[in-house]
């Protein structure tokens, strides 16, 4: 049977890095090694007192459904940690809970954009934004992350971007694929443009705790943003809980209400259980933050080292998330040549920078979460296929 899909399928993306990871996987049934730097997703365990908090949750019987934002007692807890830690104040009213980060992304964008809307998002960058912008019908508007600029952007070729159709724009700091980050002054001359513009800023802050160089600034705090900016956050980066689908919005309390009506009408709620375990996290000791993002650091520090020694590739050093952003022009290789080549002949799964979007060209995306060990394995396993070309 021929399946006459909806129109709107054809508009839909995906996210490559599981398309990688379930390649190498499939290398790895079949008895090779595989050294895995292509998924976003910390190789820690998650801290014990967050397992116990969930289990003692599931012991007391929370196994029902409960409310669609999410327990009064978390969105209470992630709108006084979130506010304390970008100097500000929410409200729980204007926090969603929801079962990982990306239902935010695909929620407000649904709630938002009309056919023809347009959203500037950054590109290179996480590509479900732009898979979302085109899947509602709005007009995908990429700003390029430059990597002389660090991977930051131009703000005046951000301002060149910005039309009577800007309803949204997307931000990403500490940023994924880059580890770029955005200063306060480039954040505060978004934001005035904002302001004069009338448009909303999604600003995907999931990195905010994962930053080695500076301290992390939010676009919420400066003159008319609280009423314009949905900050989108959760747990699986920091806590290292990326199975427990944990992530949150904090956004107007208006669409709050919107966004509410969609959990409804999707996934009802998040687990009941689990939100225990995020309020343990949030609320309870950060010792193993602090050791995993130094760790992180560590190994950072050492893949930039070791990627700048190897011909015809050369690295900056991220200031923030846990992925480095090599440059390979000097190979020869296109980013999906050598995406595909460093998991066929040299067992090291990487992400093309094109995965990213067009301006990725020229770049591949490695994770460093994984240990300075197997790291330096891949290393050496890539400098070996290049040495070859």
């Amino acid at each position: 049977m021929n399946i006459a899909f909806a129109d709107r399928m054809s508009r839909l993306g995906t996210e490559t890095a599981f398309e990688v990871l379930a390649k190498a996987k499939k290398l790895e049934a079949e008895g090779r090694e595989i050294i895995h730097l292509e998924i976003g997703e910390p190789d820690f365990d998650t801290p014990d007192h967050i397992k116990e908090a969930a289990i003692k949750a599931l012991r007391d019987g929370k196994t029902g459904y409960c409310p669609a934002p999410g327990i009064p007692e978390l969105r209470q807890a992630i709108a006084d940690d979130a506010g304390q830690k970008r100097a500000v104040e929410f409200g729980p009213e204007e926090v969603v809970v929801t079962p990982g980060a990306k239902p935010i992304m695909y929620f407000v964008i649904t709630a938002l954009i009309n056919p023809g809307d347009e959203v500037i998002y950054p590109n290179p960058g996480f590509p479900i934004y732009e898979s979302v912008i085109n899947f509602v019908g709005g007009k995908a508007v990429p700003i390029p992350l430059r990597e002389e600029m660090d991977f930051g952007f131009n703000v005046d070729e951000f301002a060149s971007l910005i039309s009577d159709k800007t309803k949204l724009v997307i931000l990403n700091y500490p940023q994924n694929p880059t580890g770029g980050n955005l200063t306060a002054r480039d954040l505060e001359k978004i934001a005035r443009l904002a302001v004069e513009k009338d448009f909303f800023v999604l600003a995907d802050e999931v990195y905010n705790q994962i930053i080695y160089d500076g301290e992390f600034e939010s676009i919420y705090r400066f003159p008319g943003m609280p009423e314009r900016t949905i900050i989108l956050d959760g747990l699986s980066k920091t806590y290292a809980m990326t199975g427990w689908r944990l992530g949150y919005g904090i956004m107007p309390e208006a669409l709050a209400e919107q966004v509410t009506r969609m959990v409804i009408n999707s996934v009802s709620c998040t687990s009941h259980f689990s939100q225990y375990g995020a309020l343990a996290a949030i609320t309870g000791p950060q010792d193993d933050v602090k050791k995993m993002v130094q760790e992180f650091e560590r190994r950072r520090d050492f893949i930039v080292r070791g990627l700048n020694k190897i011909k015809g590739i050369s690295c900056k050093l991220p200031r923030g998330a846990f992925y480095a952003f090599p440059n390979i022009r000097g190979t020869g290789l296109t980013s999906r040549q050598m995406e595909d080549r460093l998991l066929d002949e040299a067992g090291v799964a990487a992400l093309s920078g094109t995965a990213f979007g067009q301006y990725g060209e020229g770049y591949i995306r490695l994770s460093y979460a994984n240990s300075i060990e197997n790291i330096g394995k891949a290393l050496e396993k890539i400098e070996a296929l290049v040495n070859k070309l």
